[in-house]
């Protein structure tokens, strides 16, 4: 998996996901702070959907890449239908998601 960049990644992530993400606070979307390990669909307190509590992989370069390419391909079901096609902007938003902390 590239390294993306993570300021490119800062900017296109608040085009494309801060719509319905926060980094420290939940909306549409569950908060993205620490989203770098921890199991896809388990933070306390966010109503997910019952495909994606069960998904049973944990956040990584590799699961992020797959998720923000096609979400209901990767995961059948889920809730969250935005995609990003373009490799070197994953990479970049995936860089810059391994920054924030919870």
């Amino acid at each position: 998996f590239a390294e993306g960049d993570t300021q490119r990644g800062q900017s296109a992530w608040n085009a494309r996901c801060a719509s319905c993400h926060a980094i420290d606070a939940d909306r549409v979307g569950p908060r993205h702070g620490g989203v770098f390990g921890r199991r896809a669909g388990a933070l306390a307190g966010f109503n997910y959907s019952p495909a994606l509590k069960a998904a049973g992989h944990t956040w990584d370069a590799a699961t992020l890449d797959r998720w923000l390419s096609d979400p209901e391909k990767f995961v059948p079901g889920q809730r969250m239908f935005v995609k990003v096609p373009d490799a070197r902007e994953r990479q970049d938003i995936v860089a810059y998601l391994r920054t924030l902390r919870p």
